[in-house]
Parts: structure tokens; sequence; C-alpha cells
């Protein structure tokens, strides 16, 4: 685990004086898996807070990806040293309430301008954000899928290189064309890439919400995983590889799927919005953003990290938490975090900065995922979350690699999602 002391870096931005001692102490905890951009980021917008600030400490400990990071914090909180605020995944939010380690932003926001603040996100992110009235988390690190397409892959297979696929069957078609073989049958370009490892449950949801349906109620206890438009999505997943052969057999990798873009082993990938600004300074071509093909419906689910605060703490530690949560989402701080890392900024005050506007202006790409919100829906979220969507995705993989129907897989999945939930209903 990699610590460090932002104060120190806040003494490097030209403050000449030591500080001194602090009055409040912070401990923040940080998926650092995410990216080199996003943790150099957090840096300095932390230190940024410290130096303006006087008093607040904050020190920073990146706990890994983000299920290291839930991990650790309820390792710690169960301990009686939980962090004052971490940043972890939006739908993890019914387990930390399960451990009862919360509390709600709404006990901070009692000014006009703090209720005001509370209102103004995007409602597709607040989906994930509150339950029984609540607010229990602030989006920032969120994201949706959006469709990446190599231009100059479509231009070299007769299509046009400005059109990605708006449908289902338009991305079976145009896969075709895209999908390069030798006289063997050995592929060198597959028409797409939609990863069924480390996030399989959310890149289906993509499908799912398509078809028009959706995976799990408001509350968290109850799953349609059975329902005959989930196992028709899944089916189209499996037939995009068996019978329509546009993108590679079994489990394709989530962590590979940029590099397999890059290096033109495929010429459309899904990911996340997320990877846009690794995808802007990697591709080695011309590409485009586009939101994820419709079926009956557009539509994508959310995704990514919310800021939680922590029981356990002090009055003063849970005010100075709140209030910088408060501060690096607002206009200024949010668009330097988009523009760093291709997360999309979930507040409509940070797309009306200059500083948003002049970046949209010279990208158009990173206005996709915002409005793609429109279509949005909440990422699949649980009580027992972990173990749900384990059971989810197991039941994705069985019929991804033909150990089962998608049907079975599913029905098999609804079983086991059910036994678990029972407690909660």
């Amino acid at each position: 685990m990699l610590m460090t002391k932002f104060k120190a870096a806040a003494a490097a931005l030209a403050f000449a004086a030591a500080p001194a001692a602090a009055d409040v102490d912070l401990q923040f905890y940080f998926p650092v898996a995410v990216g080199g951009a996003a943790a150099d980021t957090i840096e300095e917008l932390t230190a940024q807070y410290i130096a303006e600030n006087e008093g607040v400490n904050i020190e920073a400990i990146y706990a890994g990806s983000y299920q290291d990071t839930v991990a650790k914090a309820l390792t710690a909180a169960r301990g009686g040293n939980a962090p004052q605020l971490s940043v972890i995944l939006s739908v993890d939010m019914f387990t930390l309430l399960d451990e009862d380690l919360l509390l709600p932003f709404d006990d901070f926001a009692t000014s006009e301008d703090d209720k005001a603040w509370l209102n103004s996100f995007y409602p597709a992110f607040m989906e994930n954000s509150k339950t029984d009235g609540k607010t229990y988390g602030i989006p920032f690190q969120r994201s949706t899928p959006v469709l990446y397409w190599n231009k100059e892959a479509f231009a070299a297979a007769g299509l046009d290189p400005n059109t990605p696929p708006t449908t289902w069957d338009e991305t079976i078609e145009m896969g075709k064309k895209l999908t390069l073989r030798d006289d063997a049958g050995n592929v060198s370009q597959w028409g797409v890439r939609i990863p069924s490892s480390g996030f399989p449950y959310w890149l289906f949801q993509g499908l799912t919400t398509q078809n028009n349906a959706i995976l799990a109620n408001a509350d968290g206890n109850e799953v349609n995983f059975d329902d005959p438009k989930v196992v028709e999505a899944l089916q189209y997943l499996v037939d995009l590889s068996k019978e329509h052969e546009v993108m590679a057999p079994g489990i394709i990798e989530w962590g590979a799927t940029p590099k397999a873009f890059f290096e033109g082993q495929t010429a459309m990938m899904w990911t996340s919005t997320g990877n846009l600004t690794n995808v802007r300074d990697n591709a080695p071509f011309d590409f485009g953003v586009a939101m994820l093909p419709g079926h009956e419906r557009r539509g994508a689910p959310t995704g990514g990290g919310n800021f939680y605060l922590f029981k356990g703490a002090s009055d003063e530690q849970a005010k100075a938490a709140f209030d910088f949560v408060k501060w690096i989402s607002e206009p200024e701080q949010s668009a330097k975090w988009t523009i760093a890392t291709g997360y999309v900024a979930p507040r409509p005050a940070t797309w009306d900065t200059e500083t948003m506007k002049s970046y949209a202006a010279d990208f158009p790409a990173v206005l996709v995922a915002r409005d793609q919100l429109e279509h949005a829906v909440a990422e699949l979220s649980t009580y027992e979350n972990q173990r749900v969507t384990r059971v989810f995705n197991d039941a994705l993989a069985a019929a991804i690699t033909g150990q089962k129907t998608a049907e079975a897989a599913l029905k098999d999945a609804q079983a086991q999602a059910d036994e678990i939930l029972q407690a909660y209903r």
C-alpha cells in the first residue's frame, strides 16, 4: 500500500513558510488502479485544497483496485480505524450501508448553497447514490461504456468512417465487413470486442438496457436475471462469436482491450469512457466515439466511483471531509479531473465552464458519454453486491464458453441470487 502526505505536495507549490501543525487530519482511500493520470490529478487537487485550507491535512492511502479499496475500507472500519472519506464504487453503497458505515451527506448540507449543490448532479448518476431519501454517495469518478471505432479500418472495409453502428443488426453487418481472415481462416482483425472479464456484468448491462430490461430494483433486494429479455441479450452476445463470427470466441479480457484496439486486432470496442484520454493519447489512427448501439431503445449503465463519508470521524473531521468533497466537485476542479482522465463530469455546471467548453470544442468525443446519460440506467447494485454480481458474472461466463445455454445459466443465477437476497426483502 502506497501512502503519501499531500501536505508535502502542497508545500512544494511554492509556499515558503512551513505549514503549521494540522488541526484536522483526514485519511482518504483512493483506488489508484484507475491509472497514473488519475492519481497525479488527485494529488494536485488535494494539494491545492490543503494549500487553501490551513489547518487541514489529508493523507491519501492508495488502496489498489476498486475491489481492494472497499475491502481495505471495510477491514479498517471493522477494526475501529475507518477512513473519513473514500472513493469506492457506487454499486457498493448497499454493502457499506449493510455494515452501518456511512454518514448521509444530507446531514452536512444544511445551508441553501449546500442543498443546491447536493441537487446539482445528473439524475442518472444519483440513482446509484441515494436510497430511502438520503444521499450517501457523491458522484466523482463516474463513467458509462461507449463505443470506440477505428475510422481507418472502416474506410478500408468500404464503410463510411464517420458512421458507426447504431443498432444490434448494424453491429453484425458492419462487423462482418470489418473481420479480416486469411485463406486459412486465421483472423487478424475482429469486427467488435466486448470484454467479458473484469466487469462483464457492466458491459452486458448495456445490452440488457438496450433490450429494455432492468436487472435489479432500486431497493437492492430483487434481481431479474432470468427475464426473457435478459436471456435474449445474452444470446445475442454469444451469437456475435458463435453464429456471426464477428467477435473472438471465449472470454475477452477487459484490461487487454484498449491495446488490442490500438494494435488493430479489433475495429470496434466497448469500454469505459474512463479510457477516453488513454485512447486519445495512444491510438495510432483516427478514431471515433459513439453511444452504444441500440435495440428496442438506446441504453447504457452508469458506472464508476462515488465519494463516501464514513462513521467514526470526529465532528471536525466529518465537516472537513464534507467540505473537501464539495470543493473537489466544484466546476473548475471537476473540469480538470475530466480532462485528465476522461471520466464524465457529473454536474451540468462543469460543462458550462469555459475550460470544458474549450476542451469539448477541441475534442467533441468527450460529449458522447455526457449525452448518453439521457438513456442511462443505474448500474447493477444490490445488497451483498459482490456475491450477487459474482453469481451473475459466472452465469455470463458459462454461456459465453458454452458450458450452459443462456437460458439455463441465467435461471441458475436467478435462483442463487434469490437465495442471497431473501434476507433483505
